[in-house]
């Protein structure tokens, strides 16, 4: 296992860290799953409030372990924004009981997902008057932040200089966070990346046609190396819900060597076969087809098409088209058949797009019952 730098909190984290939300089956799963991690090199860590019993069952777990050992272990927790600071008190107390911790290695807003998100962070009778008293007095030691926000928004976020470290959705197969990516890394924030084996792409069950155009990699691998050889990550989010599940992916826990010829040929060979085979229907994410005035959110939308097209990677796209109108502002924006043809967005568009026959085509081919975060 190797390990980076986390920005500015100076601590060396392990180049993939254990996400405690869906090893939850039984106490003892989780015991297993996370005593499996550590013994293959995994030093970080993350639960949070809204993870069912996760944080319960970490707490027992730290209170079985010596002393020693939680100081070889970096614990990072996560809370929801919120504009009442007695109320990030009351949960924060919760988290360090749960936990059975005197203080939080770190601690990440969960979701600064909208404007007033940000503005209840910001403004100077907000939750942050908690936050920094929890800071002064060392019950946290480092403070981040998550988004499923908006690029501007993280952008924003990342600028007020309140946090050193992020948690980010990046993957080879969704790179509009790329510009936050390099933001941060100017900042000197750690960069957490979120669940690239699964929110990119569910790569743990390919189609056999993706797979074919990875050889003789397999794509799972191929998204690690991507983010792996980009030195300012600093780890990668493991969610795996048993031990036999971390094999694989701790198996390329010395792979952050940079990309080698036989993989950038395969990104070149992926990059080809989307161009030829989406031709003139192919979205390329500049979002200049927002707003829409039925709230559809039209690039995400299209790239899931681009992606079920190109790569059969049809179940994924479900996974995720049917998020839609159902998880809040943590997958924000309405299907395409809320398409009312207005034509506001083809203008704007740079390929001359025809959009609304996409969304339509897309919800054709997406839509299912729908789905919700994994742990409501």
């Amino acid at each position: 296992m190797r390990y980076r730098r986390f920005g500015k909190t100076n601590l060396f984290l392990s180049i993939f860290s254990l996400g405690t939300m869906r090893c939850l089956s039984s106490e003892t799963i989780f015991r297993q799953t996370i005593e499996q991690a550590i013994a293959l090199g995994i030093n970080h860590l993350e639960t949070a409030k809204g993870y069912g019993n996760s944080e319960g069952y970490l707490g027992q777990f730290l209170g079985q372990q010596s002393s020693i050992l939680r100081e070889k272990l970096y614990i990072t927790t996560k809370l929801p924004p919120t504009p009442d600071p007695d109320q990030m008190r009351q949960w924060l107390n919760g988290c360090l009981q749960r936990l059975q911790v005197d203080y939080l290695d770190c601690l990440a807003i969960h979701g600064i997902n909208t404007w007033d998100h940000f503005r209840w962070l910001t403004q100077s009778n907000g939750c942050w008057i908690s936050l920094q008293e929890a800071l002064d007095d060392g019950r946290v030691r480092h403070l981040g932040f998550s988004s499923h926000g908006t690029l501007d928004l993280i952008l924003e976020t990342i600028k007020t200089d309140l946090f050193e470290f992020v948690n980010l959705h990046y993957y080879y197969f969704f790179q509009r966070n790329a510009p936050a990516i390099a933001l941060a890394s100017q900042k000197d924030l750690g960069i957490f990346i979120i669940s690239p084996g699964d929110k990119g792409g569910r790569l743990y069950t390919p189609p056999v046609s993706l797979k074919t155009l990875c050889k003789p990699f397999s794509p799972l691998e191929l998204t690690y190396r991507f983010l792996l050889s980009d030195r300012r990550i600093t780890t990668l989010s493991v969610g795996a819900a048993t031990p036999e599940e971390l094999a694989y992916p701790l198996g390329l826990g010395d792979h952050d060597f940079p990309l080698i010829p036989e993989e950038i040929q395969v990104f070149q060979r992926l990059e080809t076969h989307i161009e030829t085979t989406l031709g003139s229907d192919r979205c390329s994410q500049c979002y200049q087809c927002l707003p829409c005035p039925e709230i559809i959110n039209i690039p995400e939308v299209l790239r899931l098409r681009n992606l079920a097209v190109a790569y059969n990677m049809t179940d994924f796209g479900q996974y995720r088209y049917r998020m839609f109108e159902n998880a809040g502002h943590w997958f924000p924006g309405n299907k395409g058949n809320h398409c009312t043809q207005c034509g506001e967005c083809l203008p704007r568009c740079p390929e001359q797009l025809d959009i609304p026959r996409l969304l339509k085509d897309t919800h054709q081919r997406l839509n299912g019952s729908p789905r919700r975060r994994l742990w409501e």
